[in-house]
C-alpha cells in the first residue's frame, strides 16, 4: 500500500512529463533519427515510385522490396561493428560516428550510380545498388541505435522513454521531408523538360547525405567506454571453459560471447514459452502496416493523384501529423504504459485501413485522401514509438546494441519479408484495392493475440 502511495505521488503531470523534450540530447536524439530514416526515401517510395513510371508492373515493384529484407538480418553483424575500428574515421570522429560516416559514403557513391542507370536496361545492376544501400543503411542503424541509447544514462528511464519518441520523430522527419524534397523536385525536373529526372533528383538527395554528415558532427560521443573490456573478458571466460588457447578457441569464443550470449540472455531473463510469445509478438505487429505502405504510393498513382498532391498530403501532411502524434504517444506510452499503448495503436492500425478500402472505392477524393494519411499517421505514430520503448525496455543493457538489433531485425523481416508479396496480392486481386486494404486489416489481428497472452508474464520496467 506503501509503495502505491510513493509511487502516485511520484506520478508525473502531463506539463512535467513534456518538459522532458526540453534536453539537449532530445534534439541530437532527433537528428540520429532523420539520419536513420533518409535512406527509406530512396529505397522505398523513390525506388518504387521511378520503376512505376518507368513502366514495371506491381509485382516487380512488390518483389524489388526483398533488398529491405537486409534489415532483418542486421543483427548477425551488430556484435562486429561493436569491435571493429574504421581506420583514420574512428580515431577523428569515435567509433559510433566512424562508423555512420561510413556508411553514408557508401550511400552518397550509390546515388550517384544510380544517376547513370536506365531501370529498364539495367534492372539487375540498379535493384545491386539498391541492396548496396540498404546493407549500408542497416549496417547504419546497428550503430545509430547504440549512439542513441548512449545519449541517455542507464538510470534515467523517462528520459530513455522521450528518446524514443525523439528517435521516431526524428526517423520520419527523415523519411516524410526527405520525401518531399524528392517527389518535389523530381516532378519540377520532369516539368522542365529533364528526361532522366529520377537520376538528376539522386543527386540532389546526395547533397542531403552530406549536410546530414556535417550535422553529426555535433551530436557527442562518450569518449571513454569499458564496452571492449568486458568484451574480451567475456571472451576469456568462456575461451577458458573450452579448455585450450588456440586460434580455433578463440574464434569460438568470439562467436559464442558475441552473438550466441546475447540471444541466451534474452531466453534466459524471459523463460522459453514467453520469449517465443514476445518473438512472435514483434515479428507480426506491423505486417498490415507494412502491406499497405509497401503498395500506398503505387496506389495513390493509379488512383490519379500527381506527385505534388502526393509530396502535400502524403508527406508534408503525414510529417506534421506524425511528429505531433509521436510526441504526445510518448507521453501516452510513459503515463499508460508501452502495453496498453500498443493494443491501443494495433486497434487504431486495423481501423485506419479500412479509410483506404473506403478512397479505392470511392475513387479519387482530396478531403477522404487527407484523412486516410492523417488517421494512418497517428497509428504509425503511436504504433512505432509504443514498439520502440517495448524493445528498448527488453534488452539486457549489457548486450544492448546487439539485442535491439535483433528484436528490430525480427521486426522488420515480418515487415519485409512477407510485404514483398504485396504487389503480387494486388496483382492477384486483379487491382482491387478496396479488398487488400481489408486484408491488410485482418492482418494485425494475429499479433495483438499473442500479447494478449503474454501481456501479464513479460518481464519489462514498466508494462
Amino acid at each position: 500500500f506503501l509503495e502505491k502511495i510513493l509511487m502516485f505521488e511520484k506520478k508525473q503531470t502531463w506539463s512535467e512529463s513534456i518538459l522532458v523534450y526540453k534536453d539537449i540530447r532530445m534534439l541530437r536524439i532527433l537528428l540520429l533519427g532523420a539520419i536513420s530514416g533518409f535512406p527509406w526515401v530512396l529505397i522505398a517510395s523513390s525506388l518504387s515510385l521511378w520503376l512505376k513510371e518507368e513502366g514495371l508492373s506491381r509485382s516487380t515493384i512488390g518483389w524489388a522490396g526483398l533488398i529491405f529484407g537486409v534489415y532483418a538480418f542486421n543483427y548477425l553483424w551488430a556484435p562486429i561493428i561493436d569491435r571493429i575500428q574504421i581506420p583514420f574515421l574512428t580515431k577523428r570522429l569515435g567509433h559510433r560516428r566512424g562508423w555512420i560516416v561510413l556508411m553514408q559514403i557508401i550511400i552518397l557513391f550509390s546515388l550517384i550510380v544510380w544517376s547513370f542507370i536506365n531501370p529498364t536496361e539495367n534492372l539487375a545492376l540498379l535493384i545491386s545498388v539498391g541492396l548496396v544501400i540498404a546493407i549500408a543503411s542497416a549496417t547504419q542503424d546497428i550503430t545509430v541505435d547504440a549512439l542513441r541509447i548512449e545519449q541517455i544514462n542507464a538510470d534515467e528511464g523517462k528520459s530513455m522513454a522521450a528518446g524514443a519518441a525523439m528517435a521516431v520523430v526524428g526517423w520520419w522527419t527523415g523519411y516524410k521531408l526527405g520525401g518531399v524534397i524528392a517527389l518535389f523536385t523530381a516532378e519540377f525536373f520532369q516539368n522542365i523538360g529533364i528526361e532522366d529526372y529520377w537520376q538528376t533528383t539522386f543527386l540532389v538527395l546526395g547533397v542531403v547525405v552530406i549536410l546530414m554528415n556535417i550535422g553529426l558532427m555535433f551530436i557527442h560521443e562518450p569518449i571513454t567506454t569499458d564496452r571492449q573490456n568486458k568484451q574480451k573478458e567475456t571472451d576469456e571466460i568462456i575461451q577458458s571453459k573450452l579448455g585450450s588457447n588456440n586460434v580455433i578457441t578463440k574464434f569460438v569464443a568470439y562467436i559464442t560471447g558475441t552473438i550466441g550470449g546475447p540471444i541466451i540472455s534474452f531466453f534466459k531473463k524471459n523463460g522459453f514459452s514467453i520469449a517465443v510469445g514476445i518473438l512472435g509478438f514483434v515479428f507480426l505487429f506491423k505486417i498490415g502496416e507494412a502491406f499497405l505502405g509497401r503498395m500506398s504510393i503505387v496506389f495513390y498513382k493509379e488512383v490519379g493523384f500527381s506527385k505534388g498532391e502526393i509530396a502535400i498530403y502524403s508527406k508534408t501532411l503525414g510529417w506534421i501529423t506524425t511528429v505531433v502524434f509521436t510526441l504526445l504517444g510518448g507521453i501516452f506510452a510513459m503515463r499508460a504504459g508501452t502495453i496498453k499503448t500498443m493494443f491501443v495503436a494495433g486497434g487504431f492500425m486495423a481501423a485506419t485501413n479500412l479509410l483506404f478500402a473506403a478512397l479505392a472505392w470511392s475513387g479519387k477524393s482530396e478531403w477522404l485522401f487527407a484523412l486516410a494519411v492523417i488517421a494512418d499517421d497517428i497509428s504509425a505514430a503511436f504504433a512505432t514509438v509504443a514498439f520502440v520503448a517495448f524493445i528498448s525496455l527488453l534488452v539486457d543493457r549489457t548486450y544492448t546494441a546487439t539485442q535491439y538489433a535483433l528484436l528490430a531485425s525480427i521486426g522488420t523481416a515480418g515487415r519485409t519479408m512477407l510485404a514483398s508479396s504485396s504487389g503480387a496480392v494486388v496483382d492477384w486481386l486483379n487491382g482491387d484495392w478496396g479488398t487488400f486494404f481489408i486484408i491488410t486489416t485482418l492482418m494485425v489481428i494475429p499479433s495483438l493475440i499473442c500479447l494478449w497472452f503474454i501481456r501479464n508474464k513479460i518481464k519489462i520496467g514498466a508494462k
